[in-house]
């Protein structure tokens, strides 16, 4: 399955509603599963990103409604990059 890494800078509203309720990030890793994608790995960061997830979702069609949805909520902002396995792309060189 494709893999993403979802990058994501919380707003002003976001860091609140994560210092107030914390377990809501594990409520959105849930969301992504209803939406079709899976949240691999996550790790909170320091510096321009709060979050690095890596997510596999079945295609890009699957990673833009995640994205739409996610970032219609106004609590956060999202970068999106397709991740393809080195050798995949050692192979189409």
């Amino acid at each position: 399955m494709p893999t993403y890494i979802m990058l994501s800078t919380l707003t002003p509203e976001g860091v609140q509603t994560v210092k107030n309720n914390p377990q809501r990030i594990r409520e959105v890793n849930r969301e992504l599963e209803q939406l079709g994608a899976t949240v691999k790995a996550q790790w909170s960061t320091l510096g321009r990103f709060d979050f690095v997830n890596i997510v596999e979702a079945p295609d890009e069609r699957t990673m833009a409604r995640v994205s739409l949805e996610l970032g219609s909520r106004g609590t956060a902002r999202f970068e999106t990059l397709a991740a393809i396995p080195i050798d995949d792309f050692i192979a189409s060189l």
